[in-house]
């Protein structure tokens, strides 16, 4: 189809002028509609979790449970837009029923859990636990394979039989401090998985 400039004008006001027709004779079915949940939520700023760029969100919550979660115009690092990740981010915790309304994911780990080696099945456990089991093991593999000095003699004080890898879900001052507690365990080798 050749399309000329009076004819793409024509077009043009035509499609306008039918979308301002419509808009109009629909007044009483917007009144009718149910209002925004969104506008009966408080808004509590926060942090998406998902990488380390820090993209600001606001999560709109009422009575406790987050109802919508969007961008933050305001924040100066994505002003408002968010990746595709950021945008999910409510699904992470909540989705929705058959009635629309909000409802906590049940796929939705709140617990820690266990898998024995050589297990089939997990278990929960306590955080207290978790956390003394991994600083348990962690201590002694490293007092297993400490080196203290190489075959040369010059101290290294290092093990190589732990890694770290560094989260995107961390900030950069996070990652810092982890890569400092990392170093003086001895670990030398440590990478980030933005480098993978």
């Amino acid at each position: 189809m050749k399309l000329s400039r009076r004819s793409f004008l024509k077009l043009t006001g035509t499609a306008a002028a039918a979308s301002f027709l419509v808009g109009s004779g629909m007044k009483g079915v917007a009144e009718a509609a149910e209002p925004v949940r969104v506008h009966y939520g408080r808004e509590v700023p926060t942090i998406c979790t998902f990488c380390g760029v820090g993209c600001g969100i606001i999560c709109h919550v009422q009575n406790g449970v987050i109802i919508n979660a969007e961008g933050d115009p305001d924040h100066p690092i994505n002003e408002g837009s968010l990746c595709s990740k950021g945008s999910s981010i409510y699904n992470v915790s909540y989705i929705y029923d058959s009635k629309g309304r909000p409802k906590p994911n049940p796929n939705r780990l709140t617990k820690p859990l266990y898998r024995a080696p050589g297990s089939s099945t997990w278990e929960e456990k306590s955080w207290e636990w978790m956390y003394d089991t991994i600083a348990q093991r962690i201590k002694d593999t490293r007092d297993k394979y400490f080196t203290g000095k190489d075959e040369n003699g010059v101290t290294v004080n290092r093990t190589d039989a732990i890694a770290w890898l560094g989260s995107a879900f961390c900030t950069n001052e996070e990652n810092y401090l982890f890569n400092k507690m990392a170093r003086t365990l001895g670990i030398v080798n440590i990478d980030h998985c933005a480098r993978l």
